[in-house]
C-alpha cells in the first residue's frame, strides 16, 4: 500500500485494502482469543486455590464466549473457496405446492433476511414476483458482507416445509417446496463476450413496492441468453439503464462461472445440483406440525426449534455443511422426517 501507484487502480486497490482488513480481523479475533484463554485459566486458578464456587457462573460465562468466538474464526478458516468472500445473489423459486409454496417461499425470504441483518450485511431486493393469492413466486436478492456467499452456498437446493397450511380449510398437514439458487457477486469487470444475437432483452413494469416512477414505467428488465438458458432480471433501480447494467452484471457472471467448470463437480459447487423443486430432492426439511424440527439431508444436522431457525439462526447449519464439505461430503444415511 505504500508503492507509489498502488492508489492508480482503484479496483485493485480496493481489492487489496478489502483483503487486508480481513487479515487485520482475523490477527485481532485470535489476539483476543488467546486473551481470553489466558484469563479464563487464571480464574480457574483463582477458584481453586481460594476454594470460592461462587467464580463458577462467571468462569462459564467467559467460556462461553470463547467458545461461541472461537467457533466464529473456524468457521472463516473453512472459507477458501476462489468465491467464499464475495457477495451473494440469491434466486428463491416456489415450487410444487401452489399457493403454499408461494407464502413458504416469503417465509425463507423472511429468515435470510433476518440471517443477514445478524451478520451486519446489507439485503437488496433485485426481483420480485408475488403469488396470485399470497406470498412469493420468486424474488431474487443480493446479500452484501464479507464472505457471504461462501456462508450462503450451503442454502442451494430445494427446501422442503411440512406443516398445517392456513390455506387448507380442512386444516390437514401440506408440504410444499421451494428453491434455493446461489450466486457469487464478481465485482471485477469480466471479459466475457456476448453476442447481441444470443439475447433477448425485455423491458417491463416493476411489479414490487418502490415508488410512483417504478411503478408507472417499464424499467424493468430481463435478459434471456439463448446458448444457456439463462435468465436474469432486475426492477431494484429507478432507470432502465441501471437495471440493464445490473442484469448484465449477472449474466456474465453466470457465463464467466459455467466458462470456468472443468466439469460436473466444479459446476455443482459453484451453482448447486440442478434438481427438481419437489418430492425427493430437498436437501433440508422443516416441519411445524404435529412436532418442530429442521434437519439438514446432507449432513444429519437437526434443530428442534424451527422457530429460531426461521428467524435467521443458521449458523449451525452452516458450520455443518463447511464441515461436510471439507471432509469430502461424504454421504450422510440418515432418513427424512416426515
Amino acid at each position: 500500500m505504500e508503492a507509489p501507484d498502488f492508489w492508480d487502480d482503484p479496483q485493485v486497490s480496493a481489492e487489496k485494502t478489502k483483503e487486508l482488513k480481513s487479515l487485520k480481523d482475523d490477527v485481532s479475533m485470535f489476539n483476543n482469543l488467546t486473551n481470553m484463554y489466558d484469563e479464563i485459566m487464571d480464574f480457574i486458578e483463582m477458584a481453586v486455590e481460594a476454594n470460592d464456587y461462587d467464580m463458577i457462573p462467571e468462569i462459564q460465562e467467559e467460556f462461553d464466549q470463547f467458545v461461541s468466538d472461537y467457533d466464529k474464526l473456524k468457521m472463516k478458516t473453512l472459507l477458501s473457496g476462489e468465491y467464499d468472500s464475495e457477495s451473494a445473489i440469491v434466486t428463491l423459486q416456489a415450487g410444487a405446492g401452489g399457493t403454499e409454496a408461494c407464502d413458504w417461499t416469503s417465509m425463507l425470504f423472511r429468515m435470510y433476511s433476518r440471517w443477514a441483518d445478524k451478520k451486519g450485511f446489507s439485503v437488496e431486493v433485485l426481483d420480485q414476483h408475488d403469488g396470485d393469492e399470497a406470498g412469493i413466486k420468486s424474488i431474487t436478492f443480493q446479500i452484501s458482507g464479507e464472505n457471504a456467499y461462501g456462508y450462503l452456498k450451503s442454502e442451494k437446493g430445494v427446501h422442503r416445509l411440512v406443516r398445517i397450511s392456513p390455506f387448507n380449510a380442512n386444516g390437514k398437514r401440506q408440504t410444499s417446496f421451494s428453491s434455493c439458487e446461489v450466486m457469487p457477486d464478481i465485482e471485477k469487470d469480466l471479459n466475457v463476450e456476448i453476442k447481441d444475437d444470443d439475447i433477448r432483452i425485455d423491458t417491463f413494469r416493476s411489479s414490487g413496492a418502490g415508488g410512483q416512477h417504478i411503478n408507472k414505467t417499464s424499467s424493468a428488465i430481463r435478459i434471456t441468453h439463448f446458448p444457456t438458458g439463462i435468465v436474469v432480471s432486475c426492477q431494484n433501480e429507478r432507470s432502465q439503464h441501471q437495471n440493464k447494467d445490473k442484469a448484465m452484471q449477472m449474466l456474465k457472471a453466470k457465463l464467466y462461472l459455467l466458462k470456468e467448470e472443468e466439469n460436473k463437480k466444479k459446476e455443482d459447487e459453484i451453482r448447486g445440483e440442478v434438481s427438481e423443486n419437489g418430492f425427493g430432492s430437498q436437501i433440508r426439511s422443516y416441519v411445524l406440525q404435529p412436532y418442530t424440527m429442521v434437519k439438514d439431508l446432507r449432513t444429519g444436522c437437526e434443530s428442534g426449534v424451527a422457530k429460531n431457525v426461521l428467524d435467521g439462526d443458521l449458523d449451525q447449519f452452516i458450520m455443518a455443511y463447511l464441515r461436510w464439505l471439507s471432509l469430502g461430503m461424504p454421504k450422510w444415511k440418515g432418513a427424512d422426517i416426515d
